[in-house]
């Protein structure tokens, strides 16, 4: 039984109008709104992102970013991405990237044919302990996290926009030190998020913002 249900996506960006047609155009997501925030719409309510105004700079490693499928590197860094690691150095396929502003994300190759409309197929996020985050996360989301040893990482499959988009939770040794610049919202109760080891930010006229037990921020809207 799931205690929450996933909500949306959210970007901070210093220039929202920028942010916005970059992952608009790198996640198949139409500007639904261009307004501060803006609003990233899909097939879905589900499939929207947000791009929230902030003061806060790119300035340490992301401890949450966004892997997406692309058609080559070359097109990402033509809408103003930039190579931080190419897949021949990752070791595992993948090609680490940063977006006009700085944030961090992986983009998986795919030809044409296995090139999908929506292009965002996970999150992946730091940890100092990631079993026990992605245990934490899968009890609220009513599902069971899958080890896998080849990439070290504990993953959530079918709890976010659709059945195949995953949370992947990966040790790393360096601490948090900032809020994070990219975060996912849910439906939930609030109350009951802190009872089961949630810390409580600040309140909002419409949502909660809400800590997991390892800092990472969330939003909570009511129940549908």
């Amino acid at each position: 039984m799931s205690i929450v249900r996933w909500q949306d996506l959210c970007i901070d960006a210093i220039d929202v109008g920028m942010q916005s047609e970059f992952w608009a155009a790198v996640s198949g997501l139409d500007i639904a709104d261009g307004e501060a925030p803006a609003r990233l719409g899909g097939p879905t309510p589900a499939h929207s992102l947000w791009v929230n105004p902030v003061d806060r700079p790119h300035r340490v490693k992301n401890r949450v970013h966004l892997d997406v499928y692309c058609a080559s590197i070359d097109d990402l860094v033509d809408l103003g991405g930039s190579v931080l690691d190419p897949a021949e150095e990752t070791g595992f396929g993948w090609t680490v990237m940063a977006d006009p502003e700085g944030n961090e994300f992986c983009a998986f190759v795919r030809t044409p044919d296995r090139l999908p409309d929506y292009r965002i197929h996970g999150i992946g996020i730091d940890c100092g302990d990631a079993e026990a985050q992605a245990r934490w996360w899968g009890e609220l989301f009513g599902a069971e996290p899958e080890f896998q040893a080849e990439y070290d990482v504990w993953t959530l499959t079918g709890v976010a926009v659709d059945e195949t988009m995953t949370l992947d939770f990966a040790p790393v040794p360096e601490p948090r030190t900032e809020p994070n610049r990219a975060h996912w919202d849910v439906r939930g109760d609030v109350d009951e998020l802190l009872a089961r080891g949630a810390t409580h930010l600040w309140d909002q006229p419409h949502w909660t913002v809400l800590a997991d037990p390892e800092g990472n921020e969330f939003c909570v809207f009511p129940r549908a």
